[in-house]
């Protein structure tokens, strides 16, 4: 097979799986805003900001649960179904022994923020650990596969149900509680689905020398996740303790509001990139290749959404959680900064992955989180705001260290990566610019102003492109019409 067959193989298989995961990606975050508008309305920013002080916990357990060894499934080619069945056994004892401990600690943690209810929500928390660790290999393999359809259909049920429940209760008086039933819910739904779906059953085997092999490659990929956990959910504890659940729950839903996005393109390159990464992991020059054509495209979809964001913040911030949380608008002005090259850390730290180097992505995120530590001390210094701005400055020091160790494998280093997705983000920053003077000069209602602010932006942007023939606009609407016309 020639070069440039293996590299059209390698599009149309991204082409096939960028079409499922998108039209998951829709789903989960379509249902996820429509909830949070009704949610947004009947809880308060404490209660928004009590739930956020649990996730750090939950996290925690998560990344205890999984080791690394879902990441070790998806990569290594040579998997056996006892290797399947060993990380699925591991998996329910750990997420055991983790509930355990978290219902041990509850009424330490409740005491130690003056929040009597974080007990009992805890004991909730354990027990949707548990529940969630019994589809926890079923979830890693239909990912692997690129069974995207089937995960689809999972997760805009479980959302759905759960989101429904949610509104429920808010609206019937229960205050947290909703919030903390509709992760319970979501996690039954999306189980029972995945056992009914995937037709992957363990075996009754555990295999010593499966997990000693696997946590090889998944061992790093723990304490990777512990150092991401460590640093991401810090802020929720500093912020619940200074500043008070109420500005933690401006933070959150700030922060909420542009992972909406952010989000659907962070999962769409763990489920898509990964794997194909994977695939091609003995072709250095497929590797870079993949993940220029993945830099250019999510770029271009990244970029002017988050610069957008930025620059209509008041009006989106209104129009999806009411007046009461106008707040959270600054918040999500800067927060939108930082996301603006957050895609560019997934895709070389995937790609570094693919190749076997956990311990290169080990050291990558020990060296940023290191330094992170420092930004947030300092950012800390000038309240909430200054904790924001930290984001930003950790988002830029991330993306260089990730993309040297790129240049180091793959010849795709920072330079590099800043010259293919340049182009897009001047065209966006023509957009924000005219888009930010619109709102500076109406007066009026909210929603008429961010509407035309859509519709002028996007169709400016577009315009754009065409006139200077960006690159990744042509790649992007070629993958949209490939992807059509198979249907």
């Amino acid at each position: 097979m020639t070069e440039e067959s293996k590299q059209n193989s390698l599009k149309k298989k991204s082409m096939k799986a960028v079409m499922w995961s998108g039209g998951e990606v829709i789903a989960r975050q379509g249902i996820r805003l429509i909830v949070s508008v009704f949610l947004a309305r009947l809880l308060t920013p404490e209660e928004f900001g009590t739930v956020a002080l649990l996730y750090i916990f939950a996290d925690i357990a998560h990344a205890f649960i999984d080791s690394g060894f879902s990441s070790a499934l998806g990569q290594r080619q040579d998997i056996t179904h006892t290797d399947e069945s060993t990380v699925y056994w591991f998996s329910i004892g750990m997420a055991v022994i983790c509930a355990s401990l978290l219902w041990a600690a509850s009424p330490y943690i409740a005491d130690f923020y003056g929040l009597d209810v974080l007990a009992p929500l805890i004991a909730i928390m354990g027990l949707n650990i548990v529940v969630m660790s019994l589809g926890s290999v079923h979830h890693p393999l239909l990912t692997k596969q690129l069974k995207l359809k089937k995960i689809t259909i999972i997760t805009a049920s479980s959302l759905f149900i759960s989101g429904c429940a949610a509104v429920w209760f808010a609206s019937a008086g229960f205050g947290v509680w909703a919030l903390a039933l509709q992760q319970l819910t979501e996690s039954v739904v999306s189980t029972a689905m995945l056992w009914m779906l995937s037709g992957w059953r363990p075996g009754i085997v555990f295999s010593i020398a499966s997990l000693r092999r696997l946590f090889g490659f998944g061992g790093f990929l723990m304490l990777t996740s512990f150092l991401d956990i460590a640093y991401n959910r810090a802020y929720a504890l500093i912020v619940g303790k200074v500043y008070g659940v109420g500005d933690l729950g401006f933070y959150n839903r700030a922060d909420n509001a542009r992972q909406i996005p952010m989000q659907a393109l962070w999962i769409f390159l763990s489920r898509v990139a990964f794997p194909i990464f994977s695939a091609a992991a003995g072709d250095i020059e497929r590797i870079r290749r993949g993940m220029q054509y993945s830099i250019r495209g999510v770029m271009f979809i990244n970029i002017p959404i988050m610069l957008g964001l930025m620059v209509t913040s008041e009006p989106v911030i209104v129009l999806i959680y009411g007046d009461q949380w106008i707040s959270a608008a600054p918040l999500l002005q800067i927060l939108c900064l930082g996301g603006i090259l957050m895609p560019l850390h997934l895709i070389n730290l995937n790609a570094i992955k693919a190749i076997g180097h956990s311990k290169v992505f080990f050291r990558a995120e020990l060296v940023k989180k290191l330094i992170g530590t420092g930004m947030l001390v300092f950012g800390l210094r000038y309240g909430i705001l200054g904790l924001a701005w930290s984001q930003v400055a950790y988002s830029i020091m991330g993306f260089l260290v990730n993309a040297y160790f790129s240049g180091r494998y793959f010849n795709y280093g920072p330079l590099q990566q800043i010259l293919d997705f340049l182009p897009a983000l001047l065209l966006s920053a023509i957009m924000a610019c005219t888009v930010f003077a619109m709102g500076k000069y109406w007066h009026n209602s909210f929603i008429p102003l961010l509407s035309l602010q859509v519709v002028v932006g996007g169709v400016l942007f577009v315009m754009l492109c065409q006139v200077f023939r960006l690159e990744a606009y042509t790649e992007v609407r070629t993958m949209l019409a490939h992807g059509f016309a198979k249907k």
